[in-house]
């Protein structure tokens, strides 16, 4: 029996959790299957968020988290979860995929959606559903060592080098919560304009810091008090795996003579191990693109991350900032004043799935 939940109580979500540590649904599992992100991106994004449920004889077998993203520029899509890099189904066996995967389809129908996309984390379920992969991005996960006299050791002269700078540059980091918010949002709200990208609301990083409590902090790092560079941290334990991420981070591009952001990253890789990670993610980049060498010079490997979608109208990539359509857009939206870019740019970022 499949139950379309709006907002799982308490009990859910706790059966919620035990199944991401159920075999074999801890190899699917990842920190965006809990609950707490449909808060997030329900308060944070407006989107229309619930999960479906699967159960066998009153045991809980499968899962799907969704959301529901709207835009009178984009249309409508359902997707395993949107912001995040990964989610998707989890399941104890391939029927319980097939079938939260037709109740998915026929919600999406409902939605009148474009296409419903999963994005998975591990096991990728075969299905006839299926019309189109995303297997162009891979996620860069660092192994990270025990301590940080290791990690240093690991890195090549030239990354040391730039991390060094940073430190003679005098830059300073301070790890918060709210109260870092507005010096993070700041720099972020800059860097998403000047790359032409429409900036996520100021409420999703609230909604963060909110809903998944102290796995998740900002770091904001500055020179003589004046913030030019930040991140939010995601700590992760599922099962046995404890893994950081950084699912947004900024840098403003006048402070790249004092390397800025390598000296944050350096950081981010140190406090990783200091709340015992073992693993660090950078995030999905484009192989042999820019943000891809960045991240492979720590050490990164390229991990495959599919998103399977099953298309209903219109074009897949419509929404994609490289279609060309939007390159236009994106030229005169790096000509905005920040403020302006800060104000419009919400309400469009949401759409987008």
């Amino acid at each position: 029996m499949i139950k379309h939940v709006r907002q799982p109580d308490k009990h859910q979500c706790e059966a919620i959790r035990e199944l991401m540590r159920a075999e074999p649904c801890a190899e699917q599992a990842c920190g965006e299957h809990d609950p707490a992100w449909l808060d997030v991106l329900r308060d944070g994004l407006k989107h229309d968020t619930s999960i479906l449920l699967a159960r066998r004889g009153g045991e809980l077998v499968g899962a799907l988290p969704l959301a529901v993203t709207r835009s009178p520029l984009f249309g409508r899509h359902v997707v395993s979860l949107p912001y995040v890099n990964r989610a998707g189904l989890l399941a104890k066996d391939a029927a319980t995929g097939e079938a939260l995967i037709e109740h998915a389809i026929r919600l999406a129908g409902e939605a009148d959606a474009r296409y419903l996309e999963l994005r998975h984390h591990g096991r990728v379920f075969e299905s006839e559903h299926f019309t189109h992969s995303r297997l162009d991005k891979v996620r860069m996960v660092l192994d990270l060592p025990g301590n940080t006299d290791t990690l240093w050791a690991s890195l090549k002269a030239k990354v040391r080098n730039q991390v060094r700078k940073g430190e003679q540059a005098g830059l300073a980091i301070r790890l918060g919560g709210v109260e870092l918010l507005g010096g993070f949002y700041g720099v972020f709200a800059t860097n998403m304009r000047d790359l032409g990208t429409p900036v996520f609301p100021r409420k999703l990083f609230a909604a963060m810091l909110h809903h998944l409590g102290t796995r998740c902090e900002i770091a904001l790092v500055t020179l003589e008090d004046i913030p030019i560079a930040g991140a939010v941290l995601v700590h992760d334990r599922v099962g046995g795996k404890h893994t950081t991420q950084v699912p947004s981070a900024s840098c403003l591009r006048s402070y790249n003579d004092v390397c800025a952001n390598m000296w944050m990253y350096h950081q981010l890789l140190e406090r990783a191990i200091a709340r015992g990670a073992s693993g660090f993610d950078f995030g999905r980049s484009s192989e042999g693109s820019g943000p891809y060498r960045f991240k492979k010079q720590w050490g990164a490997e390229p991990h495959d991350t599919p998103w399977q979608v099953h298309l209903r109208k219109g074009e897949l990539d419509a929404a994609r900032p490289d279609h060309p359509r939007n390159r236009r857009r994106i030229e005169r939206w790096q000509k905005l004043p920040v403020w302006v870019t800060r104000v419009v740019g919400p309400p469009i970022v949401r759409g987008i799935p």
